[in-house]
C-alpha cells in the first residue's frame, strides 16, 4: 500500500543507508526466516493520470536502488538468510547476468535467489533504450531462451572439478575441464566461457512470480518456488494446482516447486492491539500511491474510474493475473476502485491477517492446509516494526505448534530448502551439465 514510509515508525525513508539493510537483515535472520525478497521495478509507475507525478510524489518504488549492491551489506552481517533479486531478464544481457549472480553467491555462501520476472512497465522499456514493453507472451518465449542461455553457462562451462588451485605445478584451472558455450537463438547470441567458476549453488534459486496463465506454465518448468496472490483459499488453490500440474507436466515433481502466498501480516499480544495497529496503519495509507502502483501492475489506468464504478476485464500488456483474479476469476463479486485501496482483506491480494500471535497462526494454517502452499511472502508494513512483530510475537507462536522451524538447515540456500545445494537432475537446466566427476551430479 502507498504511502504508509510517512508513518513516524517507519525506516524506509532511510533505504539508501547501509544501516537500514543490515538491520532488515538482522532482524530477518533473527526470525529465522528463509530469505528477504528484494522486490525491483525498471520503470516509473507512470499508468495512473498517464503521468509519473503521482508515483513521484507518494514514493511509490520511487526512487528505487538497484538491489545487487545491498546483497553484500546483508551478507556480511548474516550467516543463514537467503536473497532473493528480481532480476528483469528483458534488459539483461545472459552473460552478464550470469557473472553478477556466480560472484555473488560465492561471496554469499550460496544464498542467492534470482526472482525471474520479464517487465510490466513501458517506461522501463524506453528506459533500457526499446520503443517500448513488449507482448505478454512473447516476452516468456524470450524468457524460456534466456534461461538455456543461463543455465548451460552455470552447470554446463566449467566440471566441478576444473579448479584445482596447484601451485606446485602452477595450474589454478584444467583447461580440459573448461567448455566453450555456443549459443545462436532467435533472441539470444553467446560464444563464450562462464567468467566464474562454480558457486555453492552454480545456478541461484528459482524464484518467479508470473500467475498468469504464459507465467504458471513458465513457473512449471522452471521456478523452485513461485509468489502467488490470492483473496480468498479458493483462488489461491486453483493457482497452486494449475503450477503443480504444469510442473508434473513437464517432468518434475509436484513438490519441487514452493508455493509462497503474498500476506499482509499485523501482529500484537492480543487482538484489540493488532486492530488498533491496523486502525493507525490504515490512517497513513494513501489511495493514489495505491493506485499508481495497481495501474502499474494491471497496465489499466485507474483513474478513469469513479471510485464504485466496477473494474472490467481487460487484456492487459502487464500482470495480467492481477487483473484477472478480481474479474474473470472472481465471477461472484464486483471488484471497484474503493476496493483495491481498502487497507484489509478487501483490497488484499493475497492474505490479509489482523490479530494476537494465536489468531494469525490459525489462519495461516488455515491458507496452508485448504490452499495447498508451502509459506507465505510477507507484505513490507512498517519497517522495521511490523517485522520485529513477526518475529517477536507470531514465530514463538508458530514454534510451540510445530509449524515453523526453530534453527536453520545448514548449507546453501537450496540446501536448507530442499535438502540439497544443486539443482535435480530433472530440472531443465541439469541437461547442460558437464560431467564426469560425481560432485556434478545433483541430489535426486
Amino acid at each position: 500500500m502507498g504511502g504508509l514510509w510517512a508513518h513516524p515508525n517507519d525506516a524506509s525513508v532511510r533505504h539508501d543507508t547501509p544501516e537500514y539493510w543490515t538491520q532488515l537483515a538482522k532482524t530477518a535472520e533473527r526470525g529465522l526466516l528463509d530469505a528477504i525478497f528484494l522486490a525491483d521495478v525498471i520503470g516509473v509507475y507512470d499508468v495512473y493520470g498517464n503521468s509519473p507525478d503521482t508515483a513521484i510524489r507518494t514514493a511509490a518504488q520511487a526512487p528505487t536502488l538497484d538491489p545487487f549492491p545491498v546483497v553484500p551489506l546483508m551478507a556480511a552481517v548474516t550467516e543463514h538468510i537467503g536473497f532473493g533479486v528480481t532480476v528483469t531478464l528483458t534488459y539483461e544481457r545472459p552473460y552478464l547476468l550470469a557473472r553478477r549472480f556466480s560472484t555473488l553467491d560465492h561471496l554469499t555462501r550460496g544464498r542467492m535467489a534470482w526472482n525471474i520476472v520479464t517487465g510490466i512497465l513501458d517506461s522501463g522499456a524506453k528506459g533500457a533504450g526499446q520503443g517500448g514493453l513488449t507482448d505478454h507472451d512473447q516476452r516468456y518465449v524470450a524468457a524460456e531462451e534466456f534461461l538455456d542461455v543461463v543455465y548451460a553457462l552455470w552447470e554446463g562451462s566449467w566440471a566441478d572439478d576444473a579448479l584445482v588451485r596447484d601451485r606446485q605445478t602452477r595450474t589454478y584451472t584444467r583447461p580440459d575441464r573448461v567448455r566453450r558455450i555456443s549459443h545462436h537463438g532467435a533472441h539470444y547470441d553467446l560464444d563464450a566461457i562462464h567468467l566464474v567458476h562454480p558457486s555453492p549453488q552454480r545456478t541461484p534459486f528459482l524464484f518467479q512470480a508470473g500467475a498468469s496463465a504464459a507465467g504458471r506454465g513458465f513457473a512449471g518448468g522452471h521456478a523452485e518456488a513461485v509468489f502467488i496472490n490470492g483473496h480468498t483459499k479458493r483462488l489461491a488453490a486453483e493457482t497452486v494446482r494449475d503450477i503443480r500440474r504444469h510442473a508434473v507436466e513437464k517432468g518434475r515433481r509436484s513438490d519441487d516447486v514452493k508455493i509462497f502466498l503474498g500476506a499482509t501480516i499485523i501482529v500484537a499480544p492480543t487482538d484489540a492491539e493488532a486492530n488498533d495497529k491496523h486502525a493507525e496503519y490504515q490512517r497513513w495509507v494513501d489511495d493514489r500511491g495505491s493506485l499508481a502502483l495497481l495501474s502499474g501492475w494491471s497496465g489499466i489506468d485507474l483513474s478513469r474510474y469513479d471510485p464504485d464504478e466496477p473494474i472490467q476485464h481487460v487484456e492487459g500488456n502487464a500482470m495480467r493475473s492481477l487483473i484477472e483474479s478480481i474479474t474473470i476469476r472472481s465471477p461472484d463479486r464486483r471488484w471497484t476502485v474503493r476496493d483495491l485501496v481498502s487497507f484489509g482483506q478487501v483490497g488484499g491480494r493475497g492474505a490479509f491477517i489482523v490479530g494476537s500471535p494465536a489468531t494469525v497462526a490459525d489462519e495461516l494454517q488455515a491458507w496452508v492446509e485448504e490452499a495447498d502452499i508451502d509459506g507465505f511472502n510477507l507484505t513490507r508494513v512498517v519497517v522495521p516494526e511490523s517485522l520485529e512483530a513477526v518475529v517477536d510475537f507470531l514465530v514463538p507462536e508458530l514454534q510451540s505448534r510445530g509449524a515453523f522451524k526453530t534453527q536453520y538447515a545448514p548449507g546453501p540456500l537450496r540446501q536448507k530448502i530442499f535438502g540439497h545445494p544443486r539443482l535435480p537432475a530433472r530440472h531443465p537446466a541439469a541437461s547442460y551439465r558437464l560431467g564426469d566427476a560425481p560432485e556434478a551430479r545433483a541430489a535426486e
